[in-house]
């Protein structure tokens, strides 16, 4: 018994890795990953109740904050019924829509990042 603590003793003295390698990354690991990581996750639309607006409510990604980003005169162009059943029940939005969308996110996204 004494034997076997005083082996485990030297053998973690010694600096070796007695972790499994599964799941480590390496420095360029890190920053392939991080490079293929978007900018932000999209997790839903609404009305706000205050201002009655369309807004987006944005998760920055590795981060716990949350954006809601206001879309202003980006809906105009959809119908009402449209625009209702994108925000109650996930609808797609026209194409065209959708990528306006996409520019507000982005251009708020990235003002936070840089700020």
């Amino acid at each position: 018994m004494a034997r076997h603590k005083r082996n485990t003793r030297q053998a973690s003295s010694l600096g070796v890795r007695n972790y499994p390698l599964r799941g480590q990354f390496s420095a360029i690991s890190k920053d392939i990953f991080a490079s293929h990581q978007p900018l932000y996750y999209f997790d839903g639309q609404a009305i706000s109740g205050v201002t009655l607006t369309p807004f987006v409510r944005v998760r920055i990604a590795s981060s716990y904050v949350r954006l809601y980003i206001d879309l202003g005169e980006a809906l105009r162009e959809v119908s009402k019924t449209k625009r209702r059943k994108a925000v109650r029940y996930g609808k797609a939005l026209p194409i065209r829509t959708e990528e306006k969308i996409r520019l507000i996110i982005l251009e708020a996204v990235r003002h936070y990042l840089a700020h």
